[in-house]
């Protein structure tokens, strides 16, 4: 790991989001309800109590080497109701940001992953023609108010979101609708350009960016049909969005979990890859291949989240070190590369999977909330170290 310690400045950490692990959260996603079965399965609950516990699972983020952190802010927090800010979640926030300095955790600070405050749902949410209008709103009373950010994320995976909240049904508001998927997508990018305005408006110096998962396709053999698919696969998941908003990103914050091969139509992990808890294919190189072709956009990248569901934590210090290599490889090959935040910090809840995978390097009993590091935490703290 010699390659890192010549960098001026590489972050190292872990991230969260606020619906999955803070708790006490009213939202879309906790007022929705199955279509099937009637009843809540999308509320999180308590959760992991991070709200209030915070300081003690940032304390440990720095016992095991980690200078930087990623979090959200839940809009529906601080805008509860249409045009009604709360000051008191403002402070709450910058609480937040403030215990991060003070253990020397470099805060990158997302505005938005995935949940709405509930009246904006019911205004059509990211599908309504004012949704960037809101989202600004939302964005320039936050930046305005908040001190001690740099790194802004605006959206987080606009891509698994329209696909997953309008496309497949799956998330709130569990819609199945091409020109709704398409509608969204569109929406969210014009959302990101204008809070990107807004927040250097607020904030010269900042950087702003947004979470892009991005898909490793590979093409089977040398099949031409494969190849093509590929390339339209690459552009409409990869790269399209990027493009959208190619001269309003400061950096590229890449989501790396997941690898295609594709061979005729099907697009699928190869069978002889180990997989998580979730099914999910472990393919470090793959990381690899997404930043080499990152390269193009001339920008720099953060690797935001990558991480894999391993209750039993019996993969996951491998998987790091694997994919701590593929990057190094890539930035030595002039990828320019400038952190890594394994995702997540802590147990978490998993969206429409619920509680059952665990993504932390930080173990949490949801019954009395402790905490437990798991091994692959300290594995990752050699690597930190370069040991």
């Amino acid at each position: 790991m010699n390659l890192m310690r010549n960098l001026d400045r590489f972050f190292w950490g872990a991230a969260t989001s606020a619906y999955q692990v803070e708790g006490g959260i009213k939202n879309d996603w906790s007022e929705a309800h199955s279509t099937s079965s009637g009843q809540a399965r999308f509320d999180a609950g308590r959760t992991a109590d991070h709200y209030n516990l915070f300081k003690a699972d940032f304390n440990l983020a720095k016992s095991l080497g980690h200078n930087a952190h990623r979090f959200s802010i839940e809009w529906s927090r601080i805008e509860p109701e249409e045009g009604k800010f709360n000051q008191k979640e403002i402070e709450h926030y910058q609480e937040v940001i403030s215990a991060l300095r003070e253990k020397g955790l470099e805060p990158f600070v997302t505005l938005w992953h995935f949940t709405n405050p509930v009246w904006f749902s019911k205004l059509g949410g990211f599908g309504s023609k004012k949704s960037a209008f809101y989202f600004e709103r939302y964005a320039d009373f936050v930046t305005r108010n908040l001190k001690g950010v740099k790194f802004w994320l605006t959206i987080n995976e606009p891509m698994v979101y329209a696909a997953n909240a309008y496309f497949r049904g799956i998330w709130p508001p569990q819609k199945k609708s091409f020109f709704a998927y398409f509608r969204v997508i569109r929406n969210l990018a014009a959302a990101h350009r204008k809070a990107y305005a807004i927040i250097h408006k607020n904030i010269p110096n900042a950087r702003v960016g947004i979470a892009k998962n991005i898909i490793y396709f590979e093409a089977a053999g040398w099949n031409p049909g494969n190849k093509i698919l590929k390339n339209l696969a690459d552009w409409w998941w990869n790269r399209q969005f990027l493009n959208r908003i190619q001269n309003h990103q400061d950096f590229i914050g890449l989501n790396y979990y997941f690898h295609k091969h594709i061979d005729g139509l099907k697009f699928s992990p190869e069978k002889t890859h180990p997989v998580s808890n979730l099914g999910w294919g472990i393919f470090p190189n793959g990381l690899y291949f997404v930043l080499q072709e990152l390269k193009k956009y001339q920008k720099p990248i953060y690797i935001t989240e990558n991480g894999l569901a391993d209750s039993k934590d019996e993969k996951r210090a491998q998987f790091i070190k694997d994919h701590i290599f593929w990057m190094e490889k890539a930035i030595a090959e002039g990828a320019d590369v400038r952190g890594y935040f394994h995702w997540s910090l802590i147990d978490n809840f998993e969206w429409d999977k619920g509680f059952d995978p665990c993504f932390g390097l930080i173990e949490v009993d949801y019954k009395t909330m402790e905490r437990k590091v798991r091994q692959s935490a300290y594995a990752y703290r050699d690597i930190i170290k370069g040991e």
